[in-house]
Order: structure tokens, then sequence, then C-alpha cells
């Protein structure tokens, strides 16, 4: 993300209800997470798991849509990202609702027994490829220490019945992610396409998986129009976090 309607300031973004440092985490602030967060369900929710949490956006973003009225745990196994989340949420309105763990979530969920009606993840997308910078953002964006299957597993252990776990992937990457959770058991119940102009084809996905079958929704979210401002779509659906929009 370019920082497009935040504020900009060293080291992070200022959005209408919190600001996020991200300059000790791997993969910053970035359109991908803000996607996610304002999209996935949030009614009638009262506890949320977060995995992966970096720099605590997906959690600040959904304790902001919930009014603070869910609680909210966010899992990193980074421990200089785990630090800075948890200086965000101490910063944020909702400090008494959010509790950052430093731990990888295939140790964290076997020791935890909450059940969640929320999951929410901005996960490692792909393979290994070529060498990241350090390790910390090789992590972030391989599936070397999380691999899609074990984050599946995770979120089936802790998901209520009825409750869902929502992903943001590449395009390229999301239809093979449901055929995977489809043979884990869940039930794919919500898919939102991103275009980010006009006319393109996907470049991102959104799901909402369940472990209960229901009906589908399908949507495509376009973010520019061909006069390349913000759609309407796009912009009804950040607008609660974005200054100026």
């Amino acid at each position: 993300m370019t920082g497009h309607k935040a504020v900009l300031r060293r080291g992070g973004f200022t959005f209408k209800q919190f600001f996020v440092a991200h300059d000790r985490c791997a993969m910053k602030v970035g359109t991908d997470g803000v996607l996610l967060g304002a999209w996935a369900p949030v009614a009638g929710v009262k506890r949320i798991l977060d995995i992966g949490t970096g720099s605590g956006l997906l959690a600040l973003m959904l304790a902001q849509r919930t009014h603070g009225h869910a609680f909210i745990d966010a899992v990193e196994i980074d421990n200089a990202a785990a630090i800075q989340a948890r200086e965000n949420v101490a910063a944020s309105p909702w400090a008494d609702k959010i509790t950052v763990y430093q731990s990888d979530i295939k140790q964290w969920h076997l020791q935890h027994t909450e059940r969640y009606e929320l999951i929410v993840s901005n996960p490692p997308y792909f393979d290994k490829g070529v060498s990241c910078a350090t390790p910390e953002r090789e992590h972030a964006r391989y599936t070397t220490q999380l691999d899609h299957s074990s984050l599946l597993q995770c979120a089936a252990d802790r998901i209520t019945e009825q409750g869902f776990f929502c992903v943001v992937l590449p395009e390229s990457i999301g239809q093979a992610f449901v055929l995977q959770a489809e043979q884990q058991g869940w039930h794919c119940r919500f898919r939102a396409n991103i275009t980010e102009h006009e006319g393109k084809p996907p470049h991102r996905v959104l799901l909402g998986l369940s472990p209960s079958a229901g009906e589908f929704f399908a949507e495509q979210i376009v973010i520019r129009g061909s006069d390349q401002r913000y759609s309407e779509a796009y912009t009804g659906l950040t607008q609660d976090f974005y200054l100026f929009m």
C-alpha cells in the first residue's frame, strides 16, 4: 500500500481511529490486510483470532468494527513484530480487548482451548522462492514455517461450528487453497475477487471458509475505475478507516 487515504508517518500509518507503526515488521501495512480487515464478517462475533498478526493491523481494524465488544487474540511468531503489535495495541482505544502472543501458531493453538466465531489471517503466500533480505521477511512471505495445510488445521481446531475463517491470497493461489480446505472439511461460503483496475483480471481473492455448509456468496471488488478514482465499492468498504475518504 502506498498510503492512499491514510496519513503516512515515519514508520507507520495513521488511520481514522488508530496508528499502526510497522518499521520493525517484516511485512508492512498493505492493501491486502486492509481489505481483509474491512471485509471479514463480524456480526454477532464475540471472540476473534488473528493468525500472524504482524503489526496488529487486522486485530485493530476488527476491534474498531466490533466497537470494542469482541475479545481478540493475536498471535505472531516474530518477536520484534509481536513487540511492535503490543505497542500499537497499547496506544489504541482497545488495549483491554486485544491480547498479543509471541508464539508459533502450531504450538499456541495446542495450548489454548478457546473457540472463535471469527479467525482471520493474511498468511504466507508462496512456496520457497528467491531468498528474501531477512529471515523474518522470508517467514512472512513463504510457507516454509506455516504451510497452508497446517494453517487450515490450526484454524479448524479453534473455530466454532458456525464460525468463519477468512484469508486474503493472490488469485492464482486462491483456488488451490479452496481445494485444500475442502479436502480438510471446510466449506467455502464467501469469495470476493479483487481487481486493481476496471477491466483487469483479479489479482487477489478474499475467502470466507466455515466448518458448516450453507449458501455461497461471490462478489467482485474493483479498487479503481476507468477514471482512476476509487470505486464506490472500495470506498464503501474502507471509508471507516482511511482518512479523507
